[in-house]
């Protein structure tokens, strides 16, 4: 017998008018022909194309002049190519340029779903009983392309949640490429990436164990710069675009959250940024960090990645390494379980796996931890999101692949001190898509990336069919009992 959930009455909905201004670039050749074409223009009719820009465009975009001029720079290289010095632009040539060379993007026109839910930072002015949470979303736009949104809503004392709106203005941030790499992990890390090994061996000898991005990229530049095929030119550009994957990226500090969207950056996840599971991790000395396990698609490989903040506007990112490191569905224990860092994970798509590491970027030795044992999870078993600590176990929720691609929510317990030790799995669904749900961008699939406890209840955000997400809550203590109650083991 199912447990009976409350399915709350809020629904998150995507906004198409919600666009960034995106950099856009179609060769070098058809760069120095368009500025070849703007310079040609008198100063007058450049600022009778920009100004009317200006004003229409504005009203859409967080400071569009710095947008644009930020677009010129990235093609300097073409306008000093078509015989022209960059330091003596004028003002308005350097908008216009810039101009041609940026696109709106609705970064939630397609599909809206899969979230995640942790305690916002800021708990401050609250009532008793109330509680502040950030939601993450995937967010998908033209050409199936994935990123990461965000909305802050609040939770009463009655477990009512009101979802703030989201700001009119969408934010990219900077990026800063200020890593330094470990050269072991790296190499291997490109080696996985199929990077032609020859290269890579080249490569390496110029390397030492520790090294920064602006030494990799004049190596790499040296060398590429030697080759005379475009197919051995390209093996070169991989290696960047792979250390592209490690980087930092940074929000104005007069954005809400709601106005800061992780977009894909480097060309390993040029297809999008998918599935990120969000968990307040607590360290050693009692201080707060947020991670985010999510995937990196670039239309052909899978490559999982880390992300961690503590405020929402920093953001470290970097790839993950190791035989447990591979497929989707990876997701973080919120502290360390026996001095060592803990992760589940879904390594051959079908099956949980529970894995132990010192370091929190290597994973190896998965260790089989659950496979579909009913129906509705036949196809596959896997987490939604971090598991939850409990008084009586960790308590992670689920998601089951059944009969027509159906995707359900259930729930296991495990046990605190050994989680390779399952106490208890529903033998029944948790959330299954009802008739209300089932339709939309991906028909009969409810998912969630994570979970959290408020007042004695569960609450879980997810998706519906991809198009919107809502929530579900069930009372924590009628759940755990079920658990503990058990006798699917």
């Amino acid at each position: 017998m199912r447990l009976l959930i409350e399915r709350k009455p809020v629904k998150v909905y995507p906004d198409p008018k919600r666009v960034i201004a995106r950099f856009f670039f179609n060769g070098d050749q058809r760069a120095i022909d368009v500025v070849k074409h703007v310079m040609s223009l008198t100063e007058v009719e450049v600022f009778g194309i920009i100004s009317p820009l200006l004003q229409e465009y504005s009203k859409r975009h967080r400071n569009i002049t710095k947008i644009l001029t930020r677009h010129c720079k990235k093609i300097k290289h073409c306008i000093e190519d078509a015989g022209f010095d960059f330091e003596s632009l004028e003002k308005y040539q350097r908008l216009l340029l810039g101009s041609y060379f940026t696109h709106e993007y609705s970064i939630e026109s397609a599909a809206f779903f899969n979230p995640s839910i942790v305690d916002d930072p800021d708990q401050s002015d609250l009532v008793e009983g109330e509680r502040r949470v950030i939601i993450s979303f995937r967010a998908v736009g033209e050409g199936h392309i994935s990123s990461v949104v965000f909305r802050r809503a609040l939770i009463d004392r009655n477990n009512d949640i009101t979802v703030i709106p989201a700001g009119n203005y969408i934010d990219e941030a900077e990026v800063i490429k200020n890593a330094v790499y470990n050269k072991k992990l790296f190499l291997k890390k490109a080696a996985d990436s199929k990077i032609d090994v020859e290269v890579l061996d080249e490569v390496g000898v110029q390397l030492e164990d520790k090294f920064d991005y602006a030494t990799l990229r004049k190596i790499i530049l040296d060398s590429k710069n030697l080759q005379e095929e475009d197919i051995r030119k390209l093996e070169y550009d991989k290696i960047l675009w792979l250390s592209d994957t490690y980087h930092e990226i940074s929000f104005s500090r007069d954005t809400d959250i709601s106005d800061r969207v992780i977009f894909p950056i480097s060309e390993f996840e040029r297809k999008g940024i998918e599935d990120a599971r969000f968990v307040r991790f607590v360290k050693d000395d009692g201080s707060i960090v947020y991670y985010a396990t999510y995937t990196a698609f670039d239309g052909a490989m899978i490559m999982p990645k880390l992300l961690q903040t503590t405020d929402f506007y920093d953001f470290k990112i970097s790839p993950l390494h190791g035989v447990g490191a591979q497929n989707k569905n990876l997701a973080l224990f919120p502290r360390k379980i026996n001095g060592k860092y803990a992760m589940m994970s879904r390594i051959d798509g079908c099956n949980n796996y529970l894995m132990y590491s010192d370091k929190l970027t290597v994973w190896d030795n998965p260790v089989k931890l659950q496979s579909p044992k009913f129906p509705w999870e036949f196809i596959q078993i896997g987490n939604c999101g971090s598991p939850i600590e409990t008084e009586a176990g960790w308590l992670v929720i689920t998601h089951g692949v059944g009969p027509m691609r159906r995707y359900c929510l259930g729930a296991s317990l495990f046990d605190l001190n050994d989680p390779s030790i399952e106490i208890g799995r529903l033998r029944e669904p948790l959330v299954i898509p009802n008739n209300d749900e089932r339709e939309g961008y991906v028909p009969n699939v409810l998912y969630s990336c994570g979970a959290i406890i408020h007042n004695g209840e569960l609450i879980i955000p997810y998706g519906l069919s991809d198009y919107c997400s809502s929530f579900a809550g069930v009372g924590l203590d009628v759940l755990l009992e079920k658990l503990k109650n058990s006798d699917s083991l």
